[in-house]
């Protein structure tokens, strides 16, 4: 992982904690170059906790959500992280933020993307996200396309997070990554995020259930906590990996 450079697109505050805090936080130890660009604060969708506060308002939400980020980044040893502040629910993909993100891509050139799957549940924001990430990256690997005064990369690997709902939405893991390492760092960051604290049990249960594949899978004992992610092209090589 050392030196690799990974993209994580989230479309929420929280997304990228929940879904592939360990998996991040392990590229970061293991000597990756991270970025993190987080769409939305979730503050429309995902802070409904926060508005049951009397009085709350948009700017509150934002500023509680924004500490929480920013906690939870620090948990994760991730350092580069913007923040782009769309309105969620429903999240409006424009020509101006696909240039924004073609820009970051090839700004980045990055090895790995990760960012939402393609289905999602109840979520429409995500699957949003999904398509929106996985044709941008399309776009930063065509030299006509020159929207943007930075020359094109070569295809990064994409992989989509696993989704809340993973049996109603259709999820089978493609890939399974230990993160017994750094499941400590990714339940600190969980738990930085009190707007949403009831998901807190209920991906530290996750972790532990893909914990569990990840063992029966590789036959590898010490394999205790986990995360799946669906993965967008076939797995390329000169042998059976």
């Amino acid at each position: 992982m050392k030196n690799k450079n990974l993209l994580v697109v989230s479309a929420h505050a929280g997304d990228f904690i929940w879904r592939a805090g360990g998996t991040i936080a392990k590229y970061v130890k293991e000597g990756a170059n991270v970025t993190l660009i987080i769409l939305s604060f979730g503050a429309r969708g995902e802070s409904n906790d926060l508005w049951n506060i009397e009085g709350q308002t948009l700017e509150n939400v934002k500023a509680v959500r924004r500490a929480e980020i920013e906690a939870a980044a620090k948990h994760l040893g991730v350092t580069n992280y913007e923040i782009w502040d769309y309105e969620d629910y429903h999240m409006e993909i424009t020509p101006e933020r696909t240039l924004q993100l073609l820009q970051k891509i090839r700004e980045v050139r990055p090895d790995i993307i990760l960012s939402h799957g393609p289905k999602d549940a109840f979520n429409p924001d995500h699957e949003t996200v999904s398509s929106f990430v996985f044709e941008t990256s399309v776009l930063a690997t065509s030299n006509g396309v020159r929207d943007v005064d930075l020359p094109c990369i070569k295809q990064a690997k994409l992989f989509g997070f696993e989704p809340h709902q993973s049996e109603i939405s259709d999820f089978k893991p493609d890939v399974i990554v230990d993160i017994t390492d750094t499941y400590e760092q990714k339940l600190a960051a969980m738990n930085c995020f009190k707007a949403q604290k009831h998901l807190i049990d209920y991906y530290a249960a996750k972790a532990a259930l893909r914990g569990n594949h990840a063992r029966r899978c590789s036959g590898k004992n010490q394999y205790k906590y986990a995360e799946a992610f669906y993965r967008f092209f076939p797995l390329v090589g000169e042998e059976l990996i």
